[in-house]
Protein backbone atom coordinates (compact mmCIF):
# COMPACT_ATOMS: atom_id res chain seq x y z
CA UNK A 1 0.00 0.00 0.00
CA UNK A 2 1.24 3.47 -0.86
CA UNK A 3 0.45 6.41 1.38
CA UNK A 4 0.66 9.71 -0.43
CA UNK A 5 0.89 13.10 1.25
CA UNK A 6 0.42 16.02 -1.08
CA UNK A 7 0.04 19.72 -0.71
CA UNK A 8 -3.11 21.13 -2.27
CA UNK A 9 -3.57 24.87 -2.78
CA UNK A 10 -6.17 26.42 -0.52
CA UNK A 11 -7.22 30.05 -0.38
CA UNK A 12 -4.29 32.08 1.00
CA UNK A 13 -2.49 28.99 2.35
CA UNK A 14 -1.44 25.42 1.66
CA UNK A 15 -3.06 22.50 3.41
CA UNK A 16 -1.79 18.93 3.71
CA UNK A 17 -3.92 16.10 2.37
CA UNK A 18 -3.20 12.44 3.07
CA UNK A 19 -4.40 9.82 0.60
CA UNK A 20 -3.99 6.07 0.83
CA UNK A 21 -3.90 4.06 -2.39
CA UNK A 22 -4.18 0.25 -2.36
CA UNK A 23 -1.33 -0.12 -4.86
CA UNK A 24 -0.93 -3.86 -4.38
CA UNK A 25 -4.62 -4.36 -5.16
CA UNK A 26 -4.66 -2.18 -8.28
CA UNK A 27 -4.43 -3.59 -11.79
CA UNK A 28 -1.59 -2.47 -14.02
CA UNK A 29 -4.01 -0.30 -16.01
CA UNK A 30 -5.23 1.36 -12.78
CA UNK A 31 -1.63 1.98 -11.71
CA UNK A 32 -0.80 3.55 -15.08
CA UNK A 33 -3.90 5.75 -14.93
CA UNK A 34 -2.93 6.85 -11.41
CA UNK A 35 0.58 7.72 -12.59
CA UNK A 36 -0.89 9.71 -15.48
CA UNK A 37 -3.13 11.66 -13.10
CA UNK A 38 -0.23 12.40 -10.76
CA UNK A 39 1.98 13.47 -13.65
CA UNK A 40 -0.77 15.69 -15.09
CA UNK A 41 -1.18 17.40 -11.72
CA UNK A 42 2.56 17.88 -11.28
CA UNK A 43 2.97 19.36 -14.75
CA UNK A 44 0.09 21.79 -14.19
CA UNK A 45 2.22 23.36 -11.45
CA UNK A 46 5.65 22.67 -12.93
CA UNK A 47 6.96 26.15 -12.14
CA UNK A 48 6.44 25.47 -8.42
CA UNK A 49 9.10 22.73 -8.43
CA UNK A 50 12.84 22.97 -8.97
CA UNK A 51 14.36 20.09 -10.92
CA UNK A 52 17.43 18.58 -9.27
CA UNK A 53 20.75 19.23 -11.02
CA UNK A 54 21.08 15.60 -12.08
CA UNK A 55 17.98 15.97 -14.30
CA UNK A 56 19.87 18.37 -16.54
CA UNK A 57 22.84 16.00 -16.64
CA UNK A 58 20.62 13.09 -17.67
CA UNK A 59 18.91 15.15 -20.38
CA UNK A 60 22.24 16.32 -21.82
CA UNK A 61 23.50 12.71 -21.87
CA UNK A 62 20.32 11.55 -23.63
CA UNK A 63 20.60 14.35 -26.20
CA UNK A 64 24.21 13.32 -26.84
CA UNK A 65 23.19 9.68 -27.34
CA UNK A 66 20.41 10.71 -29.74
CA UNK A 67 22.84 12.88 -31.71
CA UNK A 68 25.19 9.87 -31.97
CA UNK A 69 22.32 7.66 -33.17
CA UNK A 70 22.52 5.42 -30.09
CA UNK A 71 19.02 6.28 -28.82
CA UNK A 72 15.73 7.54 -30.19
CA UNK A 73 12.78 9.32 -28.63
CA UNK A 74 9.17 8.20 -28.71
CA UNK A 75 6.14 10.46 -28.30
CA UNK A 76 4.50 9.94 -24.90
CA UNK A 77 1.13 9.10 -26.46
CA UNK A 78 2.81 6.39 -28.57
CA UNK A 79 4.64 5.02 -25.53
CA UNK A 80 1.40 4.83 -23.53
CA UNK A 81 -0.36 3.07 -26.40
CA UNK A 82 2.51 0.56 -26.63
CA UNK A 83 2.50 -0.04 -22.85
CA UNK A 84 -1.25 -0.52 -22.80
CA UNK A 85 -0.89 -3.09 -25.57
CA UNK A 86 1.59 -5.01 -23.43
CA UNK A 87 -0.62 -5.11 -20.32
CA UNK A 88 -4.09 -5.62 -21.81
Amino acid sequence: MLIVTCMAPAPAMLRAMDATLPISEMSTVEKLRTMEELWAELTRNADAYDSPAWHGEVLRERDRRVAEGKETYMKWEDAKRELRGLVS
